[in-house]
């Protein structure tokens, strides 16, 4: 019964913008660790966007910081990732992960395996 589901992606041309949802349901997110990964194929699964339950802190690959922002709403049990200026190379599956841990992020996501829950993924495609 526990689920995570991704909406929100799609086709975007280079620039724009997209804004990715993952719910959760079954339980809430409470002191959860949400992250976001993504993965091309024939590529490492890369963590992209991680935030907090207890803390608020947040973590980003190299490749998108400054471009995409990690947000959470407890009432709505609900985490967002904003990403503008899209390039080509963010193509990819994006997978919205649950580690249910109090977790303090330094710096970046960590490990895909530390993250125990996933959804089913959404296809995020920038191209003119």
């Amino acid at each position: 019964q526990l689920q995570v589901v991704e909406s929100g992606g799609g086709l975007v041309q280079p620039g724009g913008s997209l804004r990715l949802s993952c719910a959760a349901s079954g339980w809430t997110l409470d002191y959860y660790a949400i992250g976001w990964f993504r993965q091309a194929p024939g590529k490492e699964r890369e963590g992209v966007s991680c935030i907090s339950g207890v803390d608020g802190s947040t973590a980003y690959a190299d490749s998108v910081k400054g471009r995409f922002t990690i947000s959470r709403d407890n009432v709505k049990n609900t985490v967002y990732l904003q990403m503008i200026s899209l390039k080509p190379e963010d193509t990819a599956v994006y997978y919205c992960a649950v580690r249910p841990m109090r977790i303090h992020f330094r710096d970046k996501c960590g490990s895909p395996g530390n993250f125990d829950y996933w959804g089913q993924g959404i296809q995020v495609t920038v191209s003119s």
